[in-house]
């Protein structure tokens, strides 16, 4: 068996592809009109209670209980291309972790919950960069030297 993808539910299936093609730079995959498939495994559906054959009134908007998270290695550059979305309704401030990594999270136009983390890698190099030795770097982060070499290496 094997993982395909996500589907989430879209009111406007247009309006939801040109905000994750624009804002995150996702390539659709396949275009079925109502149904959208990007390459990294993400789909949108418009109609959503008629695929699953349920109520409209079933499918709910903020669940709140599910995240699509996305990491970016310019992350302050990210933070600025948001700020040309007005409309964003954001879930707070920009935060860091305590093992570094700096993530914001907001609602998509439909209510979903986005969270884009700064990567990985470019945490361990901020750190490095910082003075840190690859001991204490594993330390903060609770990851082992040899995970965190992993990451440096991929």
């Amino acid at each position: 068996m094997k993982h395909v993808c996500m589907l989430i539910s879209v009111a406007d299936i247009n309006a939801a592809r040109k905000f994750y093609e624009d804002l995150f730079g996702l390539e659709v995959f396949q275009d079925y009109g109502r149904n959208i498939a990007f390459t990294c495994g993400l789909a949108l559906q418009q109609d959503f209670d008629w695929l699953v054959d349920l109520p409209k009134e079933k499918i709910l908007k903020k669940s709140n209980n599910a995240e699509i998270v996305f990491e970016e290695q310019d992350f302050d550059g990210f933070l600025n291309k948001l700020k040309h979305y007005p409309d964003i309704e954001y879930l707070g401030e920009v935060i860091e972790h305590s093992w570094g990594q700096r993530v914001i999270r907001f609602y998509d136009l439909d209510g979903h919950i986005i969270e884009v983390g700064e990567d990985m890698k470019m945490v361990i190099k901020r750190f490095l960069a910082s003075g840190m030795t690859m001991e204490e770097v594993s330390v903060t982060m609770g990851a082992s030297i040899e995970d965190l070499a992993k990451l440096l290496n991929s």
